[in-house]
């Protein structure tokens, strides 16, 4: 018996010992559960319970210079669903489908997903948020989001860009500054059970959104409209490939105003075809400038003291350079001139000449000085730095072509940059976009100017806009003379480069850069017209009025006081001699250009109707006696003529004119080419004027330009088309 306990007692023993360590085991694991993982415990655990509702942060207004609201965002609702909480999925989504526009099989999936949170559509209407609360559906819920506004959609849609669904910058300054106008968004937290129901009385925490900053740019929104005005009456008229305007401040760098065309709608930019929003022509564009950079040459030649604005030029009309020629837009060249009246009159073979005698070295460090063949740096997506030939494979005739604004491709922004250099005394600043940050009506950051460099001396720039001024006033910018300002520039054509090399033919760029007043200049602007129909393309032609228009306003809106005395000084075919009767030359059949020019030539003034490079109607017609200074209509239609009926043709003049363009002409006006040789128009068979039935052969003789020959362009003052034929084009090293 006394065995029997003691077994009883021993093993008793054995399951308090073993009971009892197993009690100290949970209870260390317990106060290691407790103390130790606690916190970490309890935070999981209410993760597991809490569902987060996201609150976007309203995203920053957009700002002109003077503070009036470009873009700002408005209060919409977004509607979730809580997938476990809808109680007749299929119900639901027959009566949600119509209102939002939803497809029924993708909203039922939502609606019955194994999940927490689902959005069913975001940013919905005020008419369909208020039709779907009506409804009260058990599971759908709203969270009130910001939407993007564009108060005027079309206005400075580059500039502004445009955001997505997610409230995140896409393109333009949204996407620049997108983390400044973003904030901080918000939750709401709320407690729910194990079944996914929301607990009575359970825990709710807000945590509010923290508003973006708003930005102020400086973009003036009234000069913008003035340039978005002048860019649809252009394209009205020319219907150009695109077109573009930026004004600048340059004493600042400030981006006044930056059109372009064609433009899109910021709110409804999906309906629009990517390629007229995803690039920024302002500022990715490269194109040779043609003579509006022979103000970048004159600077660095006068700074450097290459040229003196007295020294004395002679132009027979070309220049020879590497066994090549280089040709005057003006047929025989202009002769004696001072460089003064090199720059009047946009003569090339001159350019040409102090290009060289600038030398690579020179020219070279003031291309780079003026900003050219790199980035800028204004705050915009897309950015393009330009297109130089490296300075150690650069030649003697690089050089004189480059002088002439061809072989070198520049950005609209790159040269409006360098022209406001020459208008703030040779001080180069940086394109400015952005001048200040804003949090509930206060300053909270200011963007200073900055200077980049100064390029060339004050002496330099004001020598130069003087010279800018005799342009407008007597030379080929007359048609950008503001009445009432002293305002001075440079025009400029240029031909355009191929996707392989080389010039395509009949498709140019016509542009102006100017600036006012020039005694202090106060905006500085450039007008790029790219490939523009209808016969005329020449820079004084095309985009200077547009500059005119745009400038006249913006002086004006400035509050700059008018000189009552400057006004328009006439050219000699405007000079009026009462007295004088003229007769009318025959310019039927003739190209365009060609026309105008005779007319002039004559005393005669101009209007255009249709479309079209040659002329088959005049009114008067030709031999009738007016009076100085009339008018004569050309009408630009092109017509087929047959020569039936004893019909005559007029032929027109061929020279200076490709084999393709000569040969459309004839083709056109019911005649034949037979070409002879390669290159410009030299000589022709059948003089101009001369009348012929229909489908006579017309033999013309072609040369390349680098012979010695006098081949011209048409008119006006066109680099592209003098470039040697066998020049090696530089985009292609």
């Amino acid at each position: 018996m006394y065995g029997t306990n003691m077994g009883i007692r021993k093993r008793l023993t054995w399951v308090l010992i073993i009971a009892s360590g197993m009690f100290v085991i949970l209870m260390s694991r317990l106060a290691w559960v407790q103390f130790v993982h606690g916190d970490e415990l309890q935070k999981k655990a209410l993760e597991v319970r809490m569902r987060d509702i996201p609150v976007e942060a309203k995203r920053g207004a957009i700002l002109d210079r003077n503070g009036n609201e470009l873009v700002t965002s408005i209060s919409v609702d977004s509607i979730y669903a809580t997938p476990g909480h809808v109680k007749e999925p299929q119900e639901t989504a027959e009566k949600l489908a119509p209102i939002l526009g939803m497809d029924f099989d993708k909203l039922y999936t939502k609606l019955t997903k194994n999940s927490s949170f689902e959005w069913l559509e975001r940013k919905v209407d005020s008419e369909a948020s208020q039709k779907i609360r009506e409804l009260n559906l058990p599971g759908i819920n709203f969270v009130e989001e910001s939407k993007r506004y564009y108060l005027h959609p079309s206005l400075a849609s580059h500039v502004l860009g445009f955001t997505g669904t997610d409230n995140q910058g896409l393109i333009g300054i949204e996407k620049s500054y997108d983390a400044e106008l973003r904030g901080q968004p918000g939750r709401i937290v709320t407690e729910y059970d194990a079944a996914g129901r929301e607990v009575p009385e359970a825990i709710h925490q807000y945590i509010p959104p923290k508003p973006g900053y708003d930005l102020v740019l400086t973009i003036d929104e009234t000069i913008q409209y003035f340039v978005e005005r002048e860019l649809d009456k252009v394209v009205a008229q020319y219907n150009p490939k695109f077109a573009l305007a930026i004004v600048m401040d340059p004493e600042t760098g400030g981006i006044l105003a930056m059109g372009n065309r064609p433009t899109f709608d910021s709110s409804r930019w999906t309906e629009e075809p990517r390629e007229i929003w995803d690039k920024n022509p302002a500022i990715y564009y490269n194109y040779e400038p043609g003579s509006t950079f022979k103000i970048v040459t004159a600077a660095s030649a006068l700074d450097e003291g290459t040229v003196h604005a007295g020294d004395s030029f002679y132009d027979p009309g070309f220049i020879k350079v590497a066994d090549h020629n280089l040709h005057c837009w003006k047929a025989g060249g202009h002769g004696s001139q001072t460089f003064a009246e090199v720059v009047q009159n946009s003569c090339n073979p001159c350019f040409a000449e102090v290009g060289m005698k600038l030398g690579k070295d020179n020219f070279y460090k003031y291309i780079k000085a003026f900003g050219l063949g790199a980035p800028l740096g204004i705050n915009l997506p897309g950015e393009a730095s330009g297109i130089i030939i490296p300075q150690k494979n650069a030649t003697n005739l690089n050089l004189a072509i480059m002088a002439i604004g061809q072989s070198i491709a520049v950005t609209p922004i790159q040269l409006i940059s360098a022209a406001a250099a020459v208008a703030n005394d040779g001080v180069l600043m940086k394109p400015q976009l952005v001048k200040e940050l804003r949090y509930n009506g206060k300053t909270i950051k200011k963007i200073k100017p900055e200077k980049v460099r100064e390029v060339v001396s004050a002496e330099t720039s004001r020598q130069l806009r003087n010279l800018l001024e005799s342009v407008v006033a007597e030379g080929t910018g007359s048609n950008a003379f503001v009445e009432g300002y002293r305002v001075g520039g440079k025009t400029g054509t240029a031909q355009v480069v191929g996707e392989k090399g080389g010039y395509v033919s009949g498709k140019y760029v016509a542009s102006f850069a100017g600036m006012a007043p020039v005694d202090d200049p106060k905006m500085v602007m450039l007008v790029v017209i790219a490939e523009p129909q209808g016969g005329s393309y020449y820079g004084g032609v095309v985009a200077a009025p547009v500059f005119q228009a745009i400038a006249r306003d913006t002086l004006r809106y400035m509050g700059l006081p008018e000189i009552p005395s400057q006004k328009k000084p006439k050219q000699p075919w405007e000079v009026e001699t009462p007295s004088a009767n003229v007769t009318v030359p025959n310019v039927l059949n003739y190209p365009v250009d060609e026309a105008i020019q005779i007319l002039k030539a004559a005393g005669l003034q101009y209007q255009t109707s249709g479309e079209g490079n040659i002329v088959c109607k005049q009114t008067p017609g030709a031999g009738g006696q007016v009076k100085n200074g009339t008018s004569v209509i050309l009408n630009l239609q092109p017509v087929k003529q047959n020569g039936k009926d004893g019909e005559l043709i007029t032929v027109p003049n061929l020279k200076g004119l490709t084999i393709k363009e000569a040969g459309n002409i004839l083709e056109e006006i019911g005649l034949r080419l037979v070409p002879e040789g390669t290159g410009l128009a030299v000589t022709q068979s059948v003089k101009p004027g001369t009348k012929v039935t229909g489908g006579t052969s017309v033999k013309v003789k072609f040369a390349p330009p680098d012979e010695d020959n006098d081949a011209q362009p048409p008119s006006g003052e066109s680099n592209a088309v003098q470039e040697p034929s066998n020049i090696t084009n530089p985009y292609e090293n």
